[in-house]
């Protein structure tokens, strides 16, 4: 059956709140035994928070906005935020640790099945009213976190198609303890210049397709996590990702950096990854760990970006250290870089604690490097942020920089460099099984 919002006095003008007609129709829907709830398009709806429900398909007709309120305790319905959120001292690219579990939200879903956001309308997260101190190149929130554009927990069979999802103030798709899950074809519209927005946050999910999308984001585009606020949910595991493309002001493909649990069977492959500050970031810094991964067939392009942002434009990034001085880092072990031509302005990094084998077991296999002299901005520094210290490694431009590592094995790597760069790769001694790489001065223009 069909749901019309404005069979249940949604006005879609703009202005109005709608957020009781529209959680009227998603109510009868599911108590009814399921079905399409329906807005249509050439309308703009107003709301605050909505809780979906179980065999609720959310359906968004071409021109159909579905846009936040203006007013922040509008996304107070589930009575979670006690007081007015302070306003932040620390920025957030300096301490942005959060257990998972925000306080306020827009779309909601907790312990359902079957909850589908499909077609071709959009949802807007209306970040404008989140703005705290800003400057040309960042925009941070007024407090943190915020609220997310979708927060779906302990969901089963979920499925976003077509939609377009814009303006979020915080991640977007941040999904907890998910199983069955499709995401197919949607796009993610996000300020470039707004901290924290990340993409897609598959959090302890698991049996999870991620296909055909578009994502630009500042933060991370898909970013897997283990938060430690869902460990009853187990590990993240079991995941493909395919067909994308990403452009990021951090990193567009990223595990971490809160990994309190195990990330296993994860594919990612036939990406484009452009114009970001890094590419494909395994950031462990907690007592997890990272296996059974592979990427493959991804084309990468990569430059500096201001500081703000972590990350110093490496094209692949394999850090495993401490987020505190009392963590216990776990390992990231087998893991294969397959098929993948990058074009960037720093180096690969991988960078493990000194003591422990808390990287091992690396494959690059077929993997070309085009290194260019930075355009904008020169910055002789690797970035392990967030650490006991301040993150920043110096080093002279290098193709691969390698701290702390064992068993990494290098097939077939291409690598260009300018002629200024005096030093082509860096290699420790505790970095076994180099093979057939290849130096080559950068080709000239034609």
């Amino acid at each position: 059956m069909i749901y019309n919002v404005m069979d249940y006095g949604a006005l879609g003008d703009g202005a109005s709140n709608d957020t009781s007609a529209i959680q009227a129709a998603i109510d009868a829907c599911s108590s009814n035994g399921g079905g399409r709830v329906l807005l249509e398009g050439g309308h703009i709806y107003r709301c605050g928070t909505l809780i979906l429900r179980s065999l609720v398909e959310l359906h968004l007709e071409m021109g159909a906005v579905l846009k936040g309120s203006d007013r922040l305790e509008d996304y107070n319905l589930l009575g979670m935020q006690k007081r007015i959120p302070e306003r932040m001292t620390v920025p957030s690219y300096e301490n942005c640790e959060f257990n998972g579990m925000p306080t306020l939200y827009f779309l909601y879903a907790k312990d359902c099945e079957s909850v589908s956001i499909t077609g071709f309308g959009s949802v807007d997260g209306n970040e404008k009213i989140f703005y705290g101190d800003r400057n040309a190149n960042h925009i941070d929130g007024w407090f943190y976190p915020r609220v997310p554009l979708l927060f779906l927990e302990h969901v089963s069979h979920l499925t976003l198609q077509q939609v377009t999802l814009k303006n979020s103030a915080f991640w977007t798709v941040h999904m907890v303890g998910c199983s069955d899950v499709l995401i197919d074809g949607i796009r993610i519209l996000n300020n470039l210049q707004m901290a924290n927005c990340d993409g897609i946050d598959p959090d302890h999910c698991h049996d999870v397709r991620i296909a055909n999308c578009h994502i630009e984001t500042a933060d991370d585009c898909i970013v897997f996590k283990n938060t430690a606020s869902a460990m009853q949910y187990g590990p993240c595991e079991n995941i493909v990702v395919t067909n994308c493309t990403m452009i990021s002001s951090s990193a567009a493909v990223k595990f971490g950096t809160e990994s309190e649990d195990l990330f296993r069977n994860i594919v990612v492959q036939n990406c484009v990854i452009h114009d970001s500050n890094r590419a494909i970031s395994l950031q462990l810094r907690d007592r997890g760990s990272i296996e059974h991964v592979i990427f493959s067939n991804i084309s990468i392009q990569t430059h500096f970006f201001p500081e703000q942002w972590w990350g110093a434009a490496e094209p692949i990034s394999v850090t495993a250290v401490r987020r505190k001085k009392d963590t216990c880092v776990g390992q990231i072990r087998d893991v294969v870089f397959s098929n993948i031509q990058c074009e960037s302005e720093n180096g690969v990094l991988i960078y493990g604690e000194p003591e422990g084998a808390t990287i091992r077991d690396l494959r690059f296999e077929h993997v070309s490097l085009h290194l260019k002299k930075p355009a904008r901005m020169q910055q002789n520094w690797h970035d392990l942020r967030p650490c006991t210290w301040d993150g920043k490694v110096a080093a002279s431009p290098a193709a691969i920089y390698v701290r702390n590592a064992q068993d990494i094995l290098y097939d077939d790597l291409r690598i260009e460099f300018p002629d200024e760069m005096e030093d082509g790769c860096e290699l420790r001694e505790d970095v076994e099984n180099c093979r057939n790489i290849q130096f080559l001065p950068e080709r000239e223009n034609e």
